[in-house]
């Protein structure tokens, strides 16, 4: 009976081993399209099933409390000052933008939409901005002038703020859909959502996820691309800011279409695109905006703070060109 036992032992692992592989193979890469916050989304992932309605339950219930366009959304009611309890959405993402605005000394802001809506798309009213109109829009903006407390009551100090967390909400549903697929056992998934990107274990060909990078291009429709260079994505999220959106030129010098909420003017630095690398999407999106506002200086020395983070920035040279700079060890996501 001594001598069996490690035969039976065997054959039962083998047999185990036989089960799982078996149903290793029926797994298929799925692709769900849609789209969410105006813009569209792609998730790509590796399950013996689709996930399609769940994922599509889970966009809309983050849908229902960050999107200030929804008429019953919690930021909508935020915004109108109706009484209303924060969801868990809503409290994970106002509390990081709140972190990060400190960080940034307040170039993160997510409560700038009347500085941004005062200038129009593309700053089509530059004309007819007066330094009253913003003094007098300053006057109820800023992060410090909205608060939640631990039981998730939010105080303003003047009726009028708003908020709007588009600059790090893209971000924030790649991880909240990451979490859902990842709640199911799987390990390789790819979730990009208006641009921003989390990706985990390998593509359908075995590989890292292969993510490109925009140039920054003179169109105001947003609908051209021309890639400034493609990396590897493995366990990572990543998201731009600038370089698929237009820039403006003045003075014969190109600037991204960035509003400082500090000063509530353009931002007129140097970075025209920031591509951010985290361990999670919505610090790379929220980054990523405050880069753009922050310029190549300060951001280089705020990104060396930042464990796992990584940068790319594009910027133009004195004779027109586009120039990079990138953080040490970017080149571990570079395809050779």
């Amino acid at each position: 009976m001594q001598q069996k036992y490690p035969y039976y032992l065997i054959l039962f692992t083998a047999l185990l081993l036989s089960c799982t592989s078996g149903s290793k193979r029926d797994y298929h890469y799925y692709q769900e399209l849609g789209e969410i916050f105006t813009t569209g989304y792609n998730i790509k992932y590796a399950y013996n099933r689709s996930l399609k309605e769940e994922i599509l339950s889970e966009l809309h219930k983050f849908d229902m409390s960050l999107n200030p366009f929804k008429e019953n959304s919690i930021i909508t009611k935020v915004n109108r000052n109706e009484p209303v309890e924060p969801d868990s959405f809503f409290l994970k993402v106002f509390r990081r933008a709140e972190e990060i605005s400190r960080t940034t000394s307040g170039k993160f802001d997510i409560t700038v939409s009347p500085l941004i809506n005062a200038w129009g798309f593309g700053f089509q009213n530059m004309d007819s901005i007066t330094p009253e109109i913003i003094d007098s829009l300053k006057e109820f903006v800023g992060y410090e002038k909205i608060s939640v407390n631990a039981e998730g009551n939010i105080t303003k100090t003047d009726p009028r703020v708003e908020i709007n967390t588009s600059a790090i909400a893209k971000g924030y549903a790649c991880d909240v859909v990451a979490d859902l697929l990842e709640s199911y056992g799987i390990e390789n998934y790819m979730v990009e959502i208006g641009g921003e990107v989390t990706a985990k274990g390998v593509n359908d060909k075995g590989e890292c996820w292969r993510i490109g990078v925009d140039k920054p291009i003179d169109d105001a429709t947003g609908m051209l691309h021309d890639l400034q260079t493609v990396l590897f994505l493995c366990d990572k999220s990543l998201a731009t800011s600038g370089n698929y959106r237009n820039y403006y030129i003045k003075d014969g010098k190109k600037y991204a279409h960035t509003i400082d909420p500090i000063t509530g003017y353009p931002s007129q630095l140097d970075i025209l695109g920031a591509t951010v690398i985290a361990d999670d999407c919505m610090t790379a999106d929220a980054y990523a905006t405050a880069f753009m506002v922050m310029g190549m200086e300060r951001s280089i020395e705020i990104a060396k703070e930042i464990p796992g983070l990584h940068y790319y920035f594009i910027y133009e040279k004195n004779d027109g060109s586009f120039g990079v700079e990138y953080s040490d060890g970017l080149e571990q996501f570079f395809i050779e």
